[in-house]
C-alpha cells in the first residue's frame, strides 16, 4: 500500500535517509511494513526559529518502492520533413526534443558556440573587455540561463507539464532532486553537461545542430516561411520555430524591415544588488555568525508598489556572482549566476521597476522597437558612465538613497570592476525615484538590509523582452505569416528555464498539427 504523508522536520533530520525513517516511525506509527519511501515534495519555512523543513513524502507499507519510469519517445529522423529553428537555448532545445518524438527532424540554426567553447568567450568579457556579439552570456548553446544560474523555478504550471520538463533534465544527467524541491535549482557549473547530453541525443536521433550559423535573413514569400539565409548559404524550410531569446536585437530589426508584425511590450529595467551572503543568512534564519550546515545559503523575493508602478527583486542569486551581460561593445548590463552549491561569499538580485510604452515616448518614432531602443540607451548611458569600459557604474545602497555619490566601495563580486557613481545621474528619473521608494520599503521588511555593505551596480535591463512577436493562442502561428512559430522569452512568451522549455514543446506540438 502507498500512502502520502506531509511532515516537518529539522534540517539536520531532512538531510538524512535514516532520520528520515525514523521520524516516520515514530511519529506516524510505522514499523517492519515501512519498506521504504520517497520524497515528493521538500521546503523550507524560514518563517520561525529553529527553521523547518516541510516533507511530503509516500511511503511504501508491505511492498518496496517503485519509481515512476519516464523514457522519451524519440525516434530516427533522419529522413523526416525538417523543420527550422533558430536558437539553442532551452525553448528551441526542448522544441527539438518534441519533434523528434513527433516524427519530424528539428534542424537548429545557433549564432553562437557549443557549449564549452563558449566558456572561453565568457573569460574573454572578464580578462580583456572583450564582448563577442555572437558568444556570451546570452547567445550561444543552453542559451542566457546556461551561464546565468539555472534556476528551474517556475509560475507558468498552466502552460505546460513542469514535471515532465524536470524528468527530462534528470534524464540527462541533472540530479534527482529538482523532481521534488520547492525552488528547483541546477547551477551554472553542471548546466553545460546536460545541454551537451541534449545536443547529442538530438543529433544521434537525426536531428541537425549548426553552430556559429547567425540566421542573416527569414525569406517569406505570399505571407508564408519559404526559408532561412545564414551568411551565404540558404536552407529551405516551410516552418520556423523562432527561439531566439530576449537580446536578439537583429532579428526583431529584421523582422520590422521586412513589416512583419511585432509589437512593443511593457519589461522591466533596475540594477543589480548585492550583500554578503552571511548578512542575508542572518537576516533570514534569525541566526548568529554562520548559519547551519544543512541550511542552504538563504535567498529572498521582494516586491513593492511604488505608486502604480512595481519594484521587485528579480533572479535573486544566494551564494553566486555578479556577471557581465552585455551582447555588443558599448554596453553594460549585468545579470547573476550561483554555482551548484550556492557557496560563494556573496548573494545578489536584480532589483528592477516596471517599464510601461508611456514611458519611452521620446522614442514611440521607432514603433514596435521604442522599447527596445530605450532599454539600449539606458546600458550605453551606463557604459558612458563606466569609464567607456566593462566596468559597471556602482553605489552603496545607503548612498543611493541619500542621492550621494560613494567615496569608496565595498568588495564585490562583478570581476570586471567597478567605479563609483551616482545612479540616479544615470538611471531614468522614474526608475530612480521607484527604486529608491523600494529599497527603503525593502529595508523595513528586511531588518539589516539596507547597510553600508549593500552595493548596486548598473543596469539590470534584459529581464524580458521589449518586443512580443505575435501568435495565435490556439495554433501558437503568427497571424500574418504562415509557418512563424513565435516561441518563448524572444517572442515575449516566457520567462525562465522551465517556461521556455515548456513553450518550445508547445510550438512543437502545434507544428505539427499543420496540413503538409
Amino acid at each position: 500500500m502507498k500512502k502520502l504523508i506531509e511532515t516537518t522536520l529539522l534540517p539536520e533530520q531532512a538531510a538524512s535517509t535514516e532520520a528520515i525513517e525514523a521520524h516516520l516511525k515514530r511519529n506516524f506509527g510505522f514499523g517492519s511494513d515501512l519498506k521504504g519511501f520517497i520524497i515528493r515534495k521538500k521546503s523550507l519555512d524560514a518563517r520561525r526559529k529553529p527553521v523547518r523543513v516541510n516533507l511530503q513524502v509516500e511511503v511504501f507499507l508491505n511492498e518496496h518502492p517503485t519509481e515512476d519510469h519516464f523514457e522519451l519517445n524519440l525516434k530516427d529522423v533522419s529522413k523526416a520533413k525538417p523543420v527550422a529553428i533558430v536558437g539553442a537555448g532551452p525553448a528551441g532545445l526542448f522544441a527539438a526534443l518534441r519533434l523528434i518524438e513527433l516524427g519530424l527532424k528539428p534542424v537548429i540554426f545557433e549564432r553562437g558556440k557549443e557549449v564549452r567553447e563558449r566558456r572561453r568567450d565568457l573569460a574573454q568579457i572578464t580578462r580583456n573587455n572583450a564582448v563577442d556579439p555572437d558568444s556570451n552570456y546570452c547567445f550561444g548553446e543552453g542559451g542566457a540561463g546556461t551561464y546565468s544560474d539555472g534556476k528551474l523555478y517556475t509560475r507558468s504550471s498552466k502552460r505546460g507539464d513542469v514535471n515532465r520538463i524536470l524528468k527530462i533534465l534528470v534524464k540527462h544527467g541533472a540530479e534527482e532532486n529538482i523532481l521534488y524541491e520547492a525552488h528547483p535549482h541546477i547551477g551554472t557549473n553542471k548546466l553545460p553537461q546536460i545541454i551537451t547530453q541534449i545536443r547529442e541525443n538530438i543529433i544521434a536521433c537525426g536531428g541537425e545542430v549548426h553552430f556559429n550559423s547567425r540566421v542573416t535573413d527569414i525569406e517569406i514569400v505570399d505571407n508564408a516561411i519559404k526559408g532561412l539565409r545564414v551568411g551565404e548559404t540558404f536552407f529551405a524550410a516551410s516552418s520556423l520555430i523562432l527561439a531566439t531569446g530576449h537580446s536578439a536585437r537583429d532579428i526583431y530589426e529584421l523582422l520590422h524591415q521586412k513589416g512583419v508584425l511585432i509589437e512593443a511590450k511593457p519589461f522591466a529595467l533596475g540594477v543589480r544588488v548585492e550583500h554578503p551572503q552571511e548578512l542575508i543568512d542572518k537576516i533570514q534564519y534569525k541566526c548568529e555568525g554562520h548559519r547551519s550546515e544543512y541550511l542552504p545559503a538563504a535567498s529572498y523575493s521582494l516586491v513593492h508598489q511604488a505608486g502604480d508602478r512595481g519594484v521587485f527583486s528579480f533572479c535573486m542569486c544566494p551564494g553566486g556572482i555578479i556577471a557581465p551581460a552585455m551582447t555588443a561593445p558599448g554596453e553594460i548590463v549585468v545579470n547573476g549566476w550561483s554555482p551548484s552549491k550556492r557557496n560563494n561569499p556573496y548573494a545578489n538580485s536584480g532589483m528592477v521597476v516596471s517599464v510601461r510604452t508611456e514611458d519611452y515616448k521620446a522614442y514611440l518614432q521607432n514603433g514596435a522597437l521604442a522599447g527596445m531602443y530605450f532599454q539600449q540607451m539606458v546600458e550605453q548611458r551606463c557604459f558612458e558612465m563606466g569609464n567607456k569600459s566593462l566596468q559597471a557604474p556602482a553605489q552603496r545602497v545607503s548612498d543611493f538613497l541619500r542621492g550621494k555619490t560613494s567615496s569608496t566601495l565595498p568588495k564585490n563580486s562583478y570581476l570586471p570592476g567597478t567605479v563609483s557613481r551616482n545612479l540616479h545621474e544615470i538611471l531614468p528619473p522614474f526608475i530612480g525615484k521607484s527604486l529608491k521608494e523600494g529599497f527603503e520599503a525593502f529595508g523595513k521588511k528586511m531588518r539589516g538590509y539596507i547597510t553600508e555593505e549593500s552595493l548596486i551596480l548598473g543596469t539590470e535591463s534584459r529581464t524580458s523582452s521589449p518586443v512580443r512577436i505575435p501568435r495565435n493562442k490556439e495554433t501558437f502561428e503568427h497571424p500574418q505569416v504562415k509557418g512563424l512559430f513565435p516561441c518563448a522569452e524572444g517572442a515575449g512568451y516566457a520567462g525562465g528555464i522551465v517556461s521556455a522549455a515548456m513553450d518550445g514543446e508547445n510550438c512543437a506540438n502545434a507544428l505539427a498539427l499543420l496540413k503538409p
